[in-house]
Formats: C-alpha cells, sequence, structure tokens
C-alpha cells in the first residue's frame, strides 16, 4: 500500500528545517510528501523547495486557508492509500512512518494513533508540558484521541466520514477523531510512533496556545462532535462559585476564612495533581500555570461559543 504523507505550513521558517529533516531520516520513507502552505510571508516556501531535490514534495500554496482545508486539500491529492500526518514545528523520531503505517496493513484496522513527547528545556516548559501532553501522561488507549501531529488512517475512511472539519482552524483533529469513532471505524494505538514537540517558551506563547485550543472548542461546544465542553464547564462553574464565596466574604466576616481556604487549596491543587510528572521548579510553577490555562480557556471558549452563535444567526 503506497503512503502519502501530508501538512500544512504557515510563517515556519525557524522550525521547518528540523522537521524535514526528520522526515529525510525515517526508515521508511513515504511514496509522496504534500505540502499545503496558507501563504506564508517568511522563508519557509523558499526552504521546503530546497529539500524538494533530495525528497518526494509536492508543495501545494493555498493562501489562507486553515488547517482543515490544508489537510483536506493534500489528502484529496494524494495517490496513496495509507494517509500519514504530522504538524510542521514538530521533529519525527526515525522509525516514526514505519511504527504508524504497519498496523494499516490489516484490514480490520482504519486508524492508528501515534504518540508523541514534549520537548521541554526550562522549568516553564516542563510545567507547560504537562497541561498541553495531559493525555500523553494520562494514556488510556481505549480513550485516546490522536492529535493530527501524530496519526494516519486509510485515505477511504477520511472520503468517507467527509474529512477534516473545514471550519475549524482548531481543535480540528478531535473532531475528525470523533466523526470517525462515531463511524465505528477501529483505532489502534501505537505508542511507538513517536513525534517530538518544542514546548512554548514564554507565558505570552502559552496563553495564546490555550487560547486557541479553546476558541477551537467553543466553535463547536454545542456539538455531539465536541470534546471538551464538559471540562470547559467545569472550569466556568469554579470561578462562578468562587466569585459567589468572594462576594459572600465581602459582605459577612464569616465566610472570609472559608473563601481564603477555598482559594489556597485551589492553589495547591495543581502541585498535588502534578507532584508525580513534575519536580523542583516546574512543580512550584503549576499554580500559575494553572491560572494562565484557565483564564485562557475561558476566553477563547467564550469567543468560540459566541461566533459559533452568531454564524447560526
Amino acid at each position: 500500500m503506497k503512503i502519502s504523507f501530508i501538512t500544512t505550513t504557515l510563517n515556519e521558517e525557524k522550525s521547518i528545517d528540523s522537521f524535514l529533516s526528520s522526515i529525510a531520516k525515517q526508515t521508511q520513507k513515504p511514496e509522496e510528501i504534500i505540502i499545503v502552505d496558507a501563504g506564508s510571508t517568511d522563508q519557509t516556501v523558499k526552504k521546503i523547495k530546497t529539500y524538494q531535490k533530495k525528497l518526494p514534495i509536492k508543495l501545494i500554496v493555498e493562501s489562507g486557508v486553515n488547517r482543515s482545508r490544508g489537510r483536506n486539500i493534500a489528502i484529496k491529492q494524494a495517490r496513496g492509500e495509507i494517509i500519514a500526518v504530522s504538524d510542521a514545528g514538530c521533529i519525527l523520531d526515525p522509525n516514526w512512518l514505519k511504527e504508524i503505517t504497519s498496523p494499516l496493513k490489516k484490514k480490520n484496522v482504519s486508524v492508528v494513533a501515534g504518540s508523541y513527547q514534549p520537548i521541554a528545556k526550562t522549568p516553564f516548559q516542563k510545567c507547560l508540558a504537562f497541561y498541553t501532553c495531559a493525555d500523553v501522561y494520562q494514556k488510556n488507549k481505549n480513550r485516546f484521541l490522536p492529535s493530527s501531529r501524530s496519526i494516519a488512517f486509510k485515505k477511504n475512511v477520511w472520503k468517507k466520514v467527509g474529512g477534516y472539519p473545514k471550519n475549524l482552524n482548531y481543535c480540528e483533529d478531535l473532531v475528525f477523531d470523533q466523526k470517525l469513532k462515531r463511524a465505528k471505524y477501529y483505532f489502534h494505538f501505537a505508542p511507538k510512533a513517536v513525534v517530538y514537540w518544542p514546548q512554548r517558551k514564554t507565558p505570552k506563547q502559552a496563553f495564546r496556545q490555550f487560547y486557541n485550543y479553546a476558541f477551537g472548542d467553543g466553535r463547536v461546544f454545542f456539538s455531539p462532535l465536541q470534546t471538551h465542553s464538559v471540562k470547559i464547564s467545569l472550569i466556568f462553574l469554579r470561578y462562578l462559585i468562587g466569585l459567589i464565596i468572594f462576594g459572600l466574604a465581602i459582605k459577612y466576616p464569616i465566610w472570609r476564612p472559608i473563601f481564603a481556604f477555598i482559594f489556597f487549596a485551589y492553589l495547591a491543587w495543581p502541585i498535588i495533581k502534578t507532584r508525580k510528572n513534575l519536580s523542583g521548579s516546574a512543580l512550584f510553577l503549576s499554580p500559575l500555570m494553572q491560572l494562565l490555562s484557565d483564564f485562557a480557556v475561558m476566553l477563547g471558549a467564550t469567543r468560540g461559543i459566541l461566533e459559533n452563535i452568531k454564524k447560526k444567526v
């Protein structure tokens, strides 16, 4: 079975070399590599073209397309029966393509969920990795939904479920997973198919990351294909209860020690839940990371929900 590797890019000049180099080092090579660029204004396209001399890259420039549409364009153009997907900005383990595509040779396997590991050098990045890679830390192969930084599937199942949701730029991979799950396609978990994912370096970058993910979740908040609506609702509920108790504490002194206890318990909770995976400075950054992610998620989800309602009206 022929293998087509597909990805999308937008202003990835800082990471595209390491990404394409990791493809070149694969122990099993794809028959073709299709890259859809969304209109990069940096050196991304120029760098991709230099790799066309040593890799079977087909470059398609479609300015303004989101990730979903870019992937759908690439897959539609693909000649392979097997589609392997990862994200620019990542680094593929040399055996990644072999590990993520070999299970698809079995008739009953339609989708392969690969793994991913964070690249985290600083305490901040190590702390962030616990939040962005929670599914990796708490893997349950029966519940794990693969990110499109590490997934492979048969092209015919992509076609049957209608491809990636073309209106989404974030959370699109999990919605695609849900479509495949609801269609009863069998998922195989391949823990050795590893993609290495560099973590954001600053609080501003991390906030934007959480915000964007939550914005995508907000766009499908009321959809049967949603994946995080309950978790997001619980975050809003926690802060609503906190605000009510805070209001009571201002008016009634008896509530002040109760509010203080709840406040400090909430700050201690991230340390307790991350203590098995983090240590040192990274561990004690977790309360700040919790607050940063909470507010980013609430803002992003709110905007996503409102935008979705606006489009329906």
